[in-house]
């Protein structure tokens, strides 16, 4: 599996649409996309809840370490060290992930701060969902949270739900962005994929009609996502964001970082030659996800021109290590 690793900053771009506009844009939008209120991950803290089977993200934060530290020092510099600071992770789902991130975000503030002999910012930290997430599961890391926090400062959480596919946040109020294994996920499966029959998600023996569906389906979600993060961000801001991409580049059916689809397709399958399952019910299940080539990225990042790609990495995950590795449980 790979993960694309992009680190943006707003450019500067004049909007002339008036604010009705924009709301009437932000209407139609929700309007449009009624599947992403029932996109979220299992809940709660038992066996087969997300929180306890997010090893892999962990092991994805644990990489992007490096990356979100940068970032973070770069938009403190750019803007003078603001009095205060409000940064969101976007798509935090439940349980303890989302505060590995933040924590590295807010040392890292008081740690320039400190170097650089200037106060230490209030920091707004804003973790975002579906409204059906489980923020309840996420809100009980709190305390442990503030446990691993140096001692400068003030540091406030708050939920805020909502797709990332429309307006979250005030204009021009976001400092900092950041978002992991949560942007491949589209805002509804795709339109036209009825021969893509007993399949989830793109096999190599799709038609190729449907990795165009699933393409077009990406590039106007993505497009909405950056639309919406420019308006809500401060000029010279940073966005760290990390999702699942894939290498090939030739063949634009063969996903290589995608076999637990096909896996879940073939486990269904099973079902329903079981009896257990019928195959219309099947046949109409599919995945709203779509697995970017760096390529993709990087042409609609630059077509959309809300944002400037300061870098762009990618790095490959083995899905073993993410259940042998229990080192990353403990936060």
């Amino acid at each position: 599996m790979d993960s694309l690793f992009i680190h943006a900053n707003p450019s500067s771009r004049y909007d002339c649409k008036s604010d009705d506009e924009k709301h009437n844009d932000n209407k139609e939008r929700s309007s449009k996309y009624p599947f992403v209120s029932a996109l979220s991950m299992s809940g709660g803290d038992g066996d087969k809840s997300y929180s306890t089977n997010s090893l892999l993200q962990k092991r994805v934060l644990s990489r992007t370490k490096r990356v979100l530290v940068e970032n973070t020092k770069e938009m403190m510099t750019n803007l003078e060290f603001p009095r205060c600071i409000k940064v969101a992770d976007l798509g935090c789902s439940s349980g303890q992930n989302t505060f590995l991130a933040m924590s590295e975000i807010v040392n890292t503030i008081n740690a320039l701060c400190k170097e650089w002999n200037k106060k230490p910012p209030e920091i707004d930290c804003c973790l975002n969902d579906l409204p059906s997430n489980d923020f309840n599961t996420t809100f009980k890391f709190i305390t442990s949270f503030s446990k691993k926090l140096t001692r400068e400062g003030l540091c406030f959480i708050s939920g805020v739900p909502g797709s990332f596919y429309s307006r979250l946040f005030p204009r021009q109020s976001l400092h900092l962005v950041h978002s992991v294994y949560s942007i491949h996920f589209l805002s509804k499966v795709p339109d036209g994929l009825e021969n893509n029959k007993m399949s989830v998600y793109i096999t190599s023996s799709s038609p190729l009609t449907d990795q165009n569906a699933y393409l077009n389906q990406f590039q106007k979600d993505f497009k909405t996502f950056l639309r919406m993060r420019s308006e809500e961000m401060v000029s010279n801001g940073r966005m760290v964001l990390t999702l699942i991409g894939r290498k090939t580049l030739d063949d634009p059916l063969y996903r290589d970082c995608c076999h637990f689809w096909t896996l879940l397709s073939q486990s269904l399958q099973d079902l329903v030659l079981d009896g257990i399952l019928s195959a219309s019910k099947v046949s109409s299940f599919k995945m709203p996800f779509y697995d970017p080539n760096k390529e993709e990225v990087t042409d609609l990042i630059r077509k959309e021109g809300s944002f400037e790609i300061n870098d762009l990495e990618t790095h490959g995950f083995d899905l073993g290590h993410s259940v042998e590795d229990r080192s990353l449980q403990s936060y």
